[in-house]
C-alpha cells in the first residue's frame, strides 16, 4: 500500500530506500533483499519521489512510477510509499529530518548505490544526512573504487564499519557506514528508459 502514512514500531530498524523510480527495476530489488539480510532490517520503505534535484529531466509521472514499483516490490517486508510527496520535501536531509521527528523510537539506515555515495557531496546539507542516520551503501558497477576514494568517504572514514559488522548498522550511533559488496548487475532506469520499454516523459526540468 502506497497511500498513507507507513506504519513503524518503536525499536524497528528500517531501510529507506529513495529515489525516482523511474522506473523500478529488479536492480533495486537486489539492493533491498540484501539490506534486510546484511542489516538485520525489519522493513524497507521504497520513497517515491516527487522529482530528482540533481537531474535536469523529469520523470515518469508519480501514480505510473508508484505502480511499477509496486508491482516489482512483492515482499512482505517492503512497501512502496509517496511519503516525501506527502511530507512536501525537496531534499533528502530535509526528508530524514521530518521522518525522524515523526517516528521517534525507529532505527532508520539510509540505503543508496555506491554511484550516490560518490556524488554525495553535491546533496543540499549532506553532512547532516551522515550525521543523522546509518548509511548501508552497495556496490554499483565501475563506482566501487570511486565511491571508496569519493569525498563523503575520505571525511568520514572514522565512521565506516568493516563489511563483517554490517548487522550492527541500524544500531549504531551516526555518523556510521558500512560498504556492502553483491553481485553486479548492470541493469538500470537509464537503461530501460534508452530501451524503449519505459514510458516516460523524458521533459527537462527549468533550471533554479
Amino acid at each position: 500500500m502506497s497511500t498513507g502514512w507507513p506504519r513503524a514500531r518503536a525499536g524497528q530498524a528500517i531501510g529507506l530506500l529513495g529515489g525516482s523510480f523511474d522506473p523500478a527495476h529488479e536492480g533495486h530489488m537486489a539492493i533491498t533483499l540484501e539490506a534486510i539480510r546484511r542489516f538485520r532490517l525489519d522493513r524497507v520503505w521504497w520513497m517515491v519521489s516527487p522529482g530528482n534535484p540533481l537531474k535536469a529531466r523529469r520523470p515518469a509521472p508519480m501514480p505510473q512510477r508508484i505502480a511499477q514499483a509496486e508491482a516489482v516490490a512483492r515482499h512482505p517486508r517492503i512497501q512502496v510509499t509517496d511519503i516525501e510527496a506527502r511530507l512536501g520535501t525537496r531534499y533528502t536531509a530535509q526528508t530524514i529530518a521530518r521522518l525522524t521527528a515523526r517516528y521517534p523510537g525507529i532505527d532508520f539506515i539510509w540505503l543508496m548505490g555506491a554511484d550516490n555515495l560518490v556524488q554525495l557531496h553535491r546533496w543540499q546539507d549532506w553532512h547532516r544526512i551522515v550525521e543523522t542516520v546509518p548509511m548501508g551503501v552497495f556496490a554499483r558497477p565501475g563506482d566501487r573504487l570511486s565511491a571508496r576514494l569519493s569525498r563523503a568517504a575520505r571525511v568520514y572514514r572514522a565512521a565506516q564499519l568493516p563489511m563483517g559488522s554490517a548487522e550492527a548498522l541500524a544500531r549504531s550511533q551516526a555518523p556510521a557506514w558500512c560498504f556492502v559488496n553483491l553481485p553486479m548487475s548492470a541493469v538500470s532506469s537509464t537503461a530501460i528508459r534508452a530501451g524503449g520499454d519505459w514510458p516516460s516523459s523524458g521533459r527537462k526540468l527549468a533550471k533554479p
